[in-house]
């Protein structure tokens, strides 16, 4: 579910009306320094679209009238998601926006989720200040090979967060990276690199969070 401390509330953030021309909306983006800001309805309520200051400059540079209303050049209408959405939702909807708009649960305009905000959120969940090592793992994505992999960690280490890719239809080869906490000796990781494979699972990488490097495994040395 989406988390409400995320969105920007609309409160805080520069809109243009509906019923204000092309020149103002030009105006208004020149002015904040945004390529791109929400149109609302009159009353502030209702989320009718965006305003990009590209689109508005190809408009004047090609003569166009910039007397006309901002709808004119209003994109992503139908781009918004309730405030109650899953993340799965967001992360389809959100895509190549600057933003999505977010909806509150009467369908009224609530604010804004941008691409930073969901970024930072996802940065946290790494668990940087109080985490080590993110060890990257392949297995062959057949059932069972998360629960076998958590099971061999948890024996040496605890696991601070676990995160799945290639997860496609058809794909071969999985990666799972598994971000362990602070307090880990190198010795305590290569027993968990021997164990893991022993039971073919392949680590390919060991990233240290706090240098920004990739470790060294002692197979590679």
């Amino acid at each position: 579910m989406l988390t409400k401390s995320l969105v920007l509330k609309k409160e805080l953030l520069t809109t243009v009306k509906e019923s204000v021309t092309l020149a103002e909306a030009l105006q208004v983006l020149e002015d904040s320094g945004f390529r791109c800001v929400p149109i609302v309805d009159e009353s502030g309520q209702i989320f009718r679209g965006n305003i990009y200051k590209m689109h508005l400059y190809r408009h004047k540079s090609q003569g166009g009238d910039m007397s006309l209303p901002v709808t004119y050049l209003l994109k992503n209408a139908t781009k918004t998601i309730p405030v109650n959405a899953p993340f799965f939702k967001v992360f389809f909807n959100i895509k190549d926006l600057p933003y999505i708009a977010v909806l509150d649960e009467d369908a009224n305009f609530y604010g804004i989720l941008t691409h930073s905000r969901l970024l930072a959120m996802l940065s946290d969940s790494w668990n940087i200040d109080v985490s080590s090592y993110v060890m990257t793992v392949l297995s062959t994505g057949k059932r069972g090979d998360l629960a076998a992999m958590s099971k061999i960690l948890a024996r040496y280490v605890s696991i601070s967060g676990c995160l799945t890719l290639d997860g496609k239809r058809g794909e071969v080869v999985r990666r799972t990276l598994f971000t362990l906490p602070a307090g880990i000796d190198e010795a305590t990781l290569n027993l968990c690199v021997k164990k893991l494979e022993r039971k073919h699972f392949k680590v390919v990488e060991i990233d240290d969070l706090q240098s920004g490097q990739p470790l060294r495994l002692e197979s590679e040395q």
